[in-house]
C-alpha cells in the first residue's frame, strides 16, 4: 500500500468516525461541570447579579432564590446538563435531555450579548466587544455544539422506534 492508499484510507476512516461528537460531547461536560461547579461560590453569585439583573429570561430568579439561590440553581441545573450529557453516551434519551437543556442554557446566556452592561468596550462602543461580551461570545458556538447533539440524539430516538418497529430508517444528512 503506497503513502496515497494510506492517506486515503485514514481519511476515510476519519470522515466515518464520530470523534467529532465524542469531542463535543465531553468538552460540553466539562464546560458544565466547571462552570456549575462555581455557581456555589459568593464570588460567582456576585459576579452574576448584573447579568441575571439585566435579562429578561432571568431577571426573577433573584425575586424567586435571592441572589445565592439564583447561582445555585444555575449550578444546579449546569451540573445536571453535565450528568445528562455524559449519560448520553450510552442512552438516547439522556443524550437527548442533556442536549435540550444545553440548547437552552446556552440560548440564555447567548441572549446577554444583548441584554447585559459591559458587553461592549465603553470606551470604544458596538460593536468593540469588552471583557464579558467577548466572554458571552464563546456561548454562540457552544450554542451550536449543543444544537449538533440534539439533532444527534433526536435521529438516535428516532432510529430506535422504527428499529423496534421492525422498519428501516434512513437519517438524511447534508454534507457540509
Amino acid at each position: 500500500m503506497n503513502i496515497s492508499d494510506r492517506l486515503r484510507s485514514a481519511a476515510l476512516a476519519f470522515a466515518g468516525s464520530r470523534l467529532d461528537r465524542h469531542l463535543l460531547r465531553w468538552s460540553l461536560v466539562l464546560v458544565f461541570l466547571g462552570f456549575g461547579y462555581t455557581k456555589w461560590f459568593d464570588y460567582e453569585a456576585q459576579a452574576l447579579v448584573p447579568l441575571i439583573s439585566s435579562s429578561p429570561l432571568l431577571a426573577w430568579m433573584h425575586s424567586a432564590f435571592g441572589i445565592h439561590g439564583a447561582s445555585y440553581a444555575l449550578g444546579a441545573a449546569e451540573t445536571a446538563a453535565a450528568v445528562l450529557l455524559a449519560a448520553g453516551a450510552v442512552s438516547a434519551r439522556a443524550a437527548a435531555a442533556g442536549a435540550l437543556l444545553a440548547v437552552a442554557t446556552f440560548a440564555v446566556t447567548t441572549s446577554l450579548l444583548l441584554t447585559a452592561p459591559g458587553v461592549f468596550e465603553a470606551s470604544v462602543g458596538a460593536p468593540a466587544l469588552g471583557g464579558l461580551g467577548a466572554f458571552l461570545l464563546k456561548d454562540v458556538v457552544l450554542l451550536a455544539a449543543s444544537v449538533a447533539l440534539l439533532r444527534d440524539a433526536v435521529a438516535a430516538l428516532l432510529v430506535g422506534e422504527r428499529h423496534q418497529a421492525g422498519t428501516a430508517v434512513v437519517v438524511p444528512t447534508v454534507a457540509a
